[in-house]
């Protein structure tokens, strides 16, 4: 029973960090409106200050913005935006890894074999989600190239790469992180099935 509480606390603490950076991120656009506007100060103690919390933050959105051609002046409503995704995404993140974690605990109970079935559903369900985040990832036009994106290409390269060879493209659709997935889910309930 501690342990579940453990679990709900850690998510409880993903929830508040969350919500603390979508308010300070809220604050900030508020600020910067209301200076635009011309309903404070930019001079004001509490706008400064304010101003040189949220400067290391909004620099590099200003510099992403000018370089891709928008108005740097957006910075403090694209730090909101990615306040709310990247909070959403910060709680999904933390909830599924702690339903991993207590689905661990709870099979490791039940004998070595149970948590040899739970282990080899996180490993094939971890190389699934990385096979979505790359098709989402080519529909954005984020290269393969990056930081993040290589892993997940190092993660799904060995399959979706012999597929891509072998399946041609359906006009300017590529369907081989789709067959990869299916081959991903066919081959983890057999290997289920016949070891577990």
């Amino acid at each position: 029973m501690g342990f579940a509480v453990v679990l709900n606390t850690i998510a409880s603490a993903a929830r508040v960090i969350a919500a603390a950076a979508f308010l300070f991120s809220l604050l900030v656009w508020l600020m910067h409106w209301a200076v635009r506007s011309g309903k404070v100060e930019p001079f004001n103690p509490t706008v400064r200050a304010l101003r040189r919390l949220s400067d290391p933050l909004l620099r590099p959105v200003e510099r992403r913005l000018v370089r891709g051609g928008a108005n740097p002046q957006d910075a403090p409503l694209w730090l909101l935006g990615g306040a709310v995704v990247g909070g959403l995404a910060f709680i999904a993140a933390v909830g599924w890894l702690l339903d991993i974690v207590g689905e661990l605990v709870y099979r490791a109970q039940g004998g070595g074999r149970m948590l040899g079935a739970v282990v080899l559903h996180d490993v094939f369900s971890v190389l699934m989600a990385a096979l979505f985040v790359r098709v989402v990832a080519s529909w954005l036009g984020i290269g393969p190239y990056s930081r993040f994106m290589r892993l997940v290409h190092a993660l799904t390269d060995w399959l979706v790469d012999p597929l891509r060879r072998v399946i041609p493209p359906l006009g300017m659709f590529d369907i081989s992180p789709f067959v990869a997935y299916i081959v991903l889910y066919f081959a983890e309930r057999l290997i289920l099935q016949a070891f577990f």
